[in-house]
């Protein structure tokens, strides 16, 4: 039986230019250039320059006069250019509105890098849409961590093609060929073992290590090297020498491609600049390569020459017409949307200066105060959301070096003073003692908790366990060294 009933809804319907403001919040300074530069492609009623909104364009001085024979016409425009139905239909929105990823990389991508190495083996088709299938699967950090058996699944049902996992396998072994070395691996063991058998076999060293991490790969991990010692009737310093070859070999080989110190890497723009002069805060934006911008006036000139003479104009002219006023609209938008974008960016990040102006002028992690989304949309009257895009991404040059925005967020929690602290202080304090403790004797996470206590933060053992991973840092057992 069908059922009828009316039903309420308060719905909140975006705007196109409030769609445009709320995208170009979310990407950098870097993203921002070439978005800018897109648009003054598509857009030629936009171009560089101060805007000079009160100038009158009734009363030409005696320079516009004189260039009266250069002047732009509908005339000229409609002559010069045979415009198309489909400009005249056009819309005024860009292709941007499916965001493109712009990569901060002025090189080749990691995967970009292996496909290119991919290219120069000699494959079949088959062969080389498998490779570039499973380079496709490859992390970040260098692992294809999916099973071959899923990936032929995949190749099978969404491709159309057909394979096994020995085939895969086969290519993968080519794909392990590739710098850096120790990329496609499963799974760590295997990346080491890779980058151990490129090495020179005939040094005993290497070969020691080969066994190790072949043969005795558990005990390797968890560090019980008096088990290694015995199986392998090893002295100290055979062992000690072994470790050490092993330690050398990346266990990320995909990091390494983003490292700062390699040829091809990342670059960090920063969206905001703070310098601090006689103990004030001055906040600017990174605007070196964001160019001001206006209507071309000769457009503007067209559209007011247009509508003393409408009246005579043919359907050829209204057409342009509206087709140019459809364009100035869309560049008076993005105007608009690149002033509210720079507007709201300076007013959330002084916001967030003004809550941490301690670290802001010493640059001291421990002066950082534990601070939510939630705090910076109280004190400036935006939406969580809106703090959270203008966070993401986005990066402020300081005295004491680039940070990025989210460093400044944290949570909290009270001292035995009762103070609030953020938990970026005492994750400091972990990392602090980690770094200075007995390499032969390290600090367990007991430990660490009775030092914690001594300095009046008292906070359970497994809080000081959940800090430590955070950090990135391994349980005390497998910081142990020789």
């Amino acid at each position: 039986m069908l059922k009828q009933r009316l039903q309420q809804k308060l719905l909140q319907k975006l705007s196109p230019q409030q769609i445009q403001v709320i995208k170009l919040l979310e990407i950098p300074t870097m993203q921002l250039e070439q978005r800018i530069k897109k648009e003054l492609e598509e857009n030629p009623t936009l171009e560089e320059g101060e805007n000079y909104e009160d100038e009158q364009y009734d009363s030409p001085n005696e320079e516009q006069e004189n260039q009266n024979d250069d002047e732009f016409s509908l005339e000229d425009y409609l002559n010069d250019e045979d415009v198309p139905s489909y400009r005249l239909s056009s819309n005024n929105y860009s292709k941007d509105d499916k965001r493109e990823e712009i990569p901060f990389s002025t090189g080749t991508s990691f995967h970009e890098n292996l496909e290119n190495q991919l290219g120069l083996r000699v494959l079949d088709q088959h062969q080389k849409n498998l490779g570039l299938y499973l380079i496709g699967n490859i992390d970040d950090d260098g692992y294809l961590r999916r099973k071959l058996s899923a990936i032929a699944d995949d190749l099978a049902f969404s491709a159309g093609v057909e394979t096994n996992e020995d085939e895969l396998e086969q290519i993968l072994y080519i794909i392990h060929d590739f710098e850096p070395i120790g990329v496609g691996a499963r799974d760590l063991q295997e990346c080491l073992l890779i980058q151990i058998e490129s090495k020179d076999q005939t040094n005993p060293q290497v070969a020691l290590a080969r066994k190790i991490l072949k043969y005795h790969f558990d005990e390797f991990t968890r560090k019980h090297y008096d088990k290694i010692q015995g199986k392998l009737n090893l002295n100290d310093e055979q062992l000690k020498d072994a470790i050490d070859e092993i330690l050398k070999l990346n266990p990320k080989p995909g990091g390494s491609f983003y490292d700062p110190h390699n040829r091809i890497s990342y670059h960090i723009v920063p969206d905001f600049l703070l310098d601090l002069v006689d103990d004030e805060l001055i906040l600017s934006l990174n605007a070196k390569n964001v160019p001001d911008l206006k209507i071309n006036r000769e457009y503007s000139q067209m559209l007011e020459s247009y509508a003393v003479n409408r009246s005579n104009a043919s359907k050829q002219e209204k057409e342009a017409v509206a087709f140019v006023k459809q364009k100035i609209d869309s560049a008076k938008w993005f105007i608009d949307a690149i002033k509210q974008r720079q507007n709201t960016l300076l007013f959330t990040m002084q916001a967030i200066i003004e809550y941490q102006t301690e670290f802001f002028k010493t640059g001291d992690d421990t002066k950082l105060k534990p601070m939510i989304l939630k705090d910076i949309a109280e004190t400036t009257g935006l939406d969580i959301s809106t703090i959270s895009r203008v966070a993401n991404s986005k990066y402020i040059q300081t005295n004491f070096g680039i940070y990025s925005l989210k460093y400044f967020f944290s949570e909290g929690m009270q001292n035995d003073s009762g103070e609030e602290v953020s938990t970026k202080e005492i994750k400091k304090i972990l990392q602090d003692c980690i770094e200075a403790e007995e390499k032969k004797k390290p600090l367990t996470d007991e430990k660490l908790m009775d030092i914690l206590k001594e300095k009046g933060y008292p906070i359970a053992r497994r809080t000081v366990a959940k800090y430590r991973e955070q950090l990135g840092i391994p349980v005390a057992r497998l910081r142990k060294e020789l």
